[in-house]
């Protein structure tokens, strides 16, 4: 079986997010099952060496310059960058794919968003042969994970919702990823019910369990000063409004203040970084918190998994929210977990199972749920093993890639 999977970015050549850890991922399970993956995406960032043989040695790709304005990139640019350079892009993406598909090089053509435009128009006039799949991720554009503001998202991605629109809608199967975003995916798309295939956003865990090593967590624990029997609170994500990091840092100041976490050391790590860190910064000095709370930037996967080995708790306060692979991972170390309920993190987030969820927003319940974890370290435990049961059995690779490979049977017939 022949596959064109077309995305706008991809890990390592684009930088580290969670569509480009998604289509990394996706490619590698693909082509672990003997699928021929042609990779059709925009030249790697950075002047960096990469090739698709980065990503799997079984992998060829094509690139397709992004042509964008000056300057996009910087904050600010985003929305304009999305809704003018992304289309064009799908454009000639998707022209690339039906290329291939005409020269017997892809049965199948895999797009991400808006990447697959080019194909999508010619799967609606009925000149392109080769089924096409569409995963629409988190429908931003719509204001779909972030519904505060979806007025003013649905005005400014004008031009990217249209695009996405005709890819949908070209579609022989859209792909949601939770079945907590169904509705989501139906309301925004307007496709019939029976041409969405619910496969989530899954992990590798062999590659993870491979990364985490003890050598390392024993060097950071030093690096950092990290106690024995210290309370970790952790956090991982860009440092943006949206994550909900602010709500976190003053429910952690209302923790402190009733004295939930008296009697042991304890502090919350952040790992990311992004626009929204000086106000972050300065919300910790205004609360009180500089000793408690430390920002560490990006770091290395290595030391990021060696920070779930000695967290105690994962923290994921987000405003909004797609697929949510940060919450899998912690997941995937065995670590409960407290959530807003956001997005689809309720498909893996379960209260009473493995976890706890809040409302976006509510200090207070999150301060609620993080006193009551942090004084049960036997239901923390048992809420980590829940955790990679679950991760094990509906968010692993081993189980998405099967599903993927069979919808694309099916397609073929």
């Amino acid at each position: 079986m022949k596959v064109a999977l077309v995305a706008r970015s991809v890990f390592p050549l684009h930088g580290y997010g969670g569509l480009e850890r998604h289509v990394y991922d996706l490619a590698r399970a693909l082509a672990d099952r003997d699928v021929e993956v042609t990779l059709v995406t925009q030249p790697p960032s950075g002047g960096e060496d990469l090739s698709a043989a980065s990503i799997h040695p079984a992998i060829h790709a094509e690139f397709v310059p992004y042509l964008t304005f000056p300057g996009a990139g910087r904050r600010g640019t985003t929305v304009l960058d999305r809704s003018t350079a992304y289309p064009l892009f799908g454009l000639r993406a998707g022209r690339r794919a039906l290329e291939l598909v005409r020269a017997g090089k892809a049965d199948i053509v895999h797009g991400l968003g808006a990447s697959v435009l080019g194909y999508a128009r010619a799967r609606a006039r009925g000149s392109a042969t080769a089924p096409l799949v569409m995963n629409p991720q988190g429908l931003e554009e719509f204001g779909a994970t972030d519904p505060s503001r979806a007025p003013l998202k649905r005005a400014a991605y004008l031009p990217l919702r249209k695009a996405v629109l005709i890819c949908a809608h070209a579609a022989d199967a859209v792909i949601a990823t939770d079945k907590s975003l169904e509705a989501v995916v139906l309301r925004h798309l307007g496709i019939p019910r029976e041409r969405m295939h619910t496969i989530p956003n899954a992990l590798d865990l062999p590659a993870i369990d491979a990364m985490t090593d003890q050598a390392t967590v024993g060097e950071v624990r030093r690096r950092h000063g990290i106690a024995l029997g210290e309370r970790v609170l952790l956090s991982v994500g860009r440092l943006e409004a949206s994550k909900g990091f602010h709500v976190l840092l003053r429910a952690i100041a209302a923790v402190r203040d009733h004295g939930a976490l008296d009697g042991k050391p304890w502090r919350w790590v952040a790992l990311g970084d992004g626009p929204y860190r000086p106000m972050l910064e300065a919300l910790v000095d205004e609360l009180g918190l500089r000793e408690r709370v430390h920002f560490l930037g990006r770091v290395p996967d290595g030391e990021l998994h060696a920070w779930h080995e000695l967290s105690t708790l994962f923290v994921h306060p987000t405003l909004y929210e797609g697929s949510s692979l940060v919450t899998l991972e912690a997941m995937a170390h065995r670590r409960a977990v407290v959530a807003a309920a956001a997005g689809g993190i309720p498909d893996k987030v379960r209260p009473g199972e493995n976890g706890w969820l809040v409302t976006p927003g509510d200090a207070s319940g999150l301060a609620a749920a993080i006193s009551g974890a942090v004084s049960d370290p036997a239901r923390l435990a048992h809420y980590g093993l829940a955790g990679r049961r679950i991760v094990e059995t509906e968010f692993s690779w081993t189980a998405a890639g099967d599903r993927t490979v069979a919808l694309y049977r099916a397609l073929l017939g």
